[in-house]
C-alpha cells in the first residue's frame, strides 16, 4: 500500500510539474488568461481555498461593505489563478526574459542608495504579486542571498532551485547555518531576500498587528535589520493587465524597523507588508491562513462557525 501511494505521489508530482512545463510555452498574454479561467472557476464553487480568502479579506477589511468584499474575492481569485499559471513562465524563463518582463520601477533608488552604502540591503518581499519576479529581477542587478525551504515536490524542487539561481541569487537552508551565511553576506554588501508574511514555528515569532488583527510574525528579519542597523526596503512585483508584464514597486520600511524591542519591531515589518497590500489588495496570497496561530484564549478565525 505504501509503495503504491509513492507511485501515485510521484506520478501526480511529474504530471505536475508537466503542466507547468506547458504551461511555461505559452505567450504571458494567454498564460494569464487561462490562469484566470482557472480562478473564475474557482470563485464559483465552493472550496476550502475560496471560504479562507473570504475570511481573510472580511477580517482584514472589516469596515468595507459585503459586496466590495465580494468584488475582492473575485478579483484575487482570478489574479491567484494567474499567479498559478505564471509560476511556470517565470520558474522557465532566462534572465534576459526576466529583466525585459520588468516594464517600469518605482522607488528604486531606495535599493539603489542603500546598496552604494555597502552594507548590504534587507530586500523584503511579501506574498504580493508575482514575488518570484522580485527575487530574480534584483539578483540581476545586485549579488543576492535568499532562504530557501525546499518544494514539497521533489520533481519541481530542482526546477525552482535552478530558476532563482539563474540569476545568480545564492539560496541557503532556513536554519543556523542559513542565518549565519546571511549575516555573512550582509557584512559582504550583499541584498538578503525575506518572505516577511509566512507564520513562523512556535517560539520563534511574536505578535504584532496586521490590519489591526494579532498575527504572529517572524522576528529574523528584525533581528538582523538590528545587528548592522542595515536598510530595509518591501518590495512587491504588480501583475500588468493583459500579460504586458510586471511593475516592481519599492518602498523605504516604517519607524520601528531596527527596534530591539521585538514587538514594536515586529509591528514595523507588518506595517510595511500591510503598506504594500493595501496598494494591490486584488494581487495578494489571501488564500493562506495568515492568522491560524492566535494568542491564546483567542479564537482561530479559519475554524466552522
Amino acid at each position: 500500500m505504501k509503495t503504491s501511494g509513492k507511485l501515485k505521489t510521484k506520478i501526480r508530482d511529474k504530471l505536475t510539474v508537466a503542466i507547468l512545463r506547458g504551461l511555461s510555452l505559452l505567450p504571458l498574454p494567454v498564460n494569464h488568461a487561462v490562469g484566470a479561467c482557472i480562478g473564475l472557476l474557482v470563485y464559483l464553487f465552493p472550496s476550502d481555498f475560496k471560504r479562507v480568502t473570504r475570511i481573510n479579506i472580511a477580517t482584514c477589511f472589516p469596515d468595507k461593505p459585503r459586496l466590495w468584499q465580494q468584488q475582492l474575492v473575485r478579483r484575487n481569485l482570478i489574479e491567484t489563478g494567474k499567479g498559478l499559471t505564471e509560476a511556470g513562465y517565470i520558474w522557465w524563463s532566462k534572465p534576459e526574459r526576466i529583466t525585459q518582463l520588468v516594464k517600469q520601477t518605482t522607488g528604486k533608488e531606495l535599493l539603489d542608495s542603500a546598496m552604494a552604502e555597502q552594507k548590504g540591503a534587507l530586500y523584503v518581499v511579501p506574498h504580493l504579486g508575482c514575488w518570484e519576479m522580485c527575487g530574480m529581477y534584483v539578483a540581476t542587478l545586485y549579488p543576492m542571498s535568499s532562504l530557501y525551504r525546499p518544494s514539497g515536490i521533489e520533481s519541481l524542487d530542482e526546477v525552482i532551485r535552478q530558476a532563482r539561481q539563474s540569476t545568480g541569487a545564492t539560496l541557503v537552508p532556513t536554519d543556523t547555518r542559513g542565518v549565519k551565511l546571511l549575516l555573512k553576506a550582509l557584512n559582504e554588501g550583499q541584498c538578503v531576500g525575506i518572505l516577511p508574511d509566512q507564520v513562523p514555528q512556535a517560539g520563534t515569532g511574536v505578535f504584532a498587528p496586521l490590519f489591526g488583527v494579532p498575527a504572529y510574525t517572524m522576528v529574523l528579519l528584525t533581528r538582523l535589520a538590528a545587528k548592522h542597523k542595515t536598510p530595509v526596503i518591501f518590495s512587491y512585483a504588480e501583475r500588468l493587465p493583459h500579460g504586458q508584464g510586471y511593475h516592481i514597486h519599492f518602498i523605504k520600511a516604517a519607524e520601528g524597523i531596527h527596534d530591539k524591542d521585538q514587538v514594536i519591531a515586529a509591528t514595523a515589518t507588518n506595517q510595511g507588508v500591510e503598506t504594500l497590500i493595501r496598494e494591490c489588495p486584488e494581487q495578494y496570497s489571501w488564500s493562506y491562513k495568515r492568522f491560524k496561530r492566535q494568542p491564546e484564549g483567542s479564537r482561530d478565525p479559519y475554524s466552522p462557525q
